[in-house]
């Protein structure tokens, strides 16, 4: 599967708001917060579902991970989503396993793997 994701009962700001304080218990920051519905809107288009994008990264994996393959770094940062569905909360990302099997290379494989089980645990604890 692709992704990972998650349904909680928190609101969205609510279900960020745990995520960002899991992240930096993992030493991840949010770099940035893109709100879709905002920008649309912003744009002139007609979108009411709260969407928002998260791109979180660790600077020691961040080198680590681009000091072995430098293409890797089209899958940087991380993105997170959290957003609504159907009355409910989902907490998501794109598995970094799935985005990095792409460049076979079994190592980075493995690093993908070390930092997929640390977000999944992120997202978990944030639910």
């Amino acid at each position: 599967m692709f992704d990972y994701t998650v349904i909680t009962d928190k609101t969205i700001e609510g279900a960020i708001q745990s995520l960002e304080k899991s992240l930096q218990e993992e030493k991840f920051g949010v770099l940035w917060m893109f709100d879709i519905k905002e920008k649309l809107q912003e744009k002139g288009l007609e979108f009411s579902k709260e969407f928002k994008v998260l791109e979180v990264c660790n600077p020691v994996e961040a080198q680590r991970v681009l000091s072995e393959n430098e293409m890797a770094g089209s899958f940087l940062p991380c993105k997170m989503v959290v957003y609504g569905h159907e009355g409910k909360t989902k907490i998501g990302m794109p598995k970094p396993t799935a985005l990095i099997s792409l460049l076979n290379d079994e190592r980075m494989k493995n690093f993908a793997k070390e930092i997929e089980d640390r977000l999944i645990n992120v997202i978990n604890k944030s639910r």
